[in-house]
């Protein structure tokens, strides 16, 4: 069957590192321990992901055909018409995003910078006002992308469909009265990975390893515990330990 260049590289792009930095961050609070120096990298790796959608967002209005929110199908009634059909396999083919993966894709955005922003606000020195609200942003996130591949599971095996590839080469298979696209935008796509690239750096430069403290934006957020905070911690605890000693005896 022929097929037609849908998706721009910019967009390749950024769906790729939106699903490898979520990812990563969500390996590392589910492997390693909080008061690991390694879990300071769910943070970092935070940031990265919410520049990655502030670009997404503006290529989501300049962008190519199917990279635009205009081309996004957001109304409620078509997003429950297409799960009826689909489950009977009567749902129409596009070209684009399909109701499903346009909804999918405007509430990961959202809640992935909800995530930033609570994670910022939690490191800022307010843990524990916003633990439990990045908490389900969390977990709300992870629901939606398993429905979601869920979804493209469905779809592929419903129309015969390899969808997923879509995100890897671009290509779909022709919807007629849907054109496709003539450019990939390549010089975007270097832009792209330049200024993540940058801030990755500027990170990097920021980020003080001994004790897990980053500079951004005049502010000093902590991370994790160092190893004097640490330290700090068990002599309270041992000197509050000593003194009910002292005082049983």
């Amino acid at each position: 069957m022929k097929t037609l260049k849908v998706y721009d590289l910019p967009t390749r792009l950024f769906h790729g590192l939106f699903a490898g930095l979520f990812l990563g961050a969500f390996f590392i609070v589910k492997v390693i321990d909080d008061e690991s120096p390694s879990y300071s990298f769910h943070m970092l790796l935070g940031l990265v992901l919410a520049l990655v959608v502030c670009l997404r967002i503006v290529w989501g209005f300049v962008g190519s055909r199917y990279a635009r929110f205009s081309s996004f199908t957001l109304k409620p009634r078509a997003l429950f018409q297409y799960f009826g059909e689909l489950i009977t396999g009567k749902a129409a083919r596009t070209l684009g995003h399909n109701p499903a993966s346009s909804w999918a894709a405007i509430i990961m955005m959202a809640l992935s910078l909800g995530l930033a922003l609570t994670g910022y606000l939690m490191t800022a020195g307010n843990k524990e006002t916003f633990e439990d609200a990045h908490e389900l942003l969390a977990n709300t996130f992870l629901i939606v992308a398993i429905t979601h591949v869920a979804g493209v599971i469905l779809h592929s095996l419903r129309h015969k469909d390899r969808i997923g590839l879509s995100m890897v080469n671009g290509k779909k298979h022709v919807v007629e009265g849907q054109p496709g696209i003539d450019r990939s935008y390549r010089g975007v796509a270097l832009l792209f990975l330049a200024i993540v690239g940058a801030f990755v750096f500027h990170l990097g430069r920021n980020y003080d390893a001994s004790t897990q403290t980053l500079h951004l934006f005049g502010k000093t957020l902590q991370l994790g515990e160092s190893e004097g905070q640490g330290d700090h911690k068990s002599s309270e605890g041992n000197a509050t330990k000593t003194g009910h000693d002292g005082d049983e005896n």
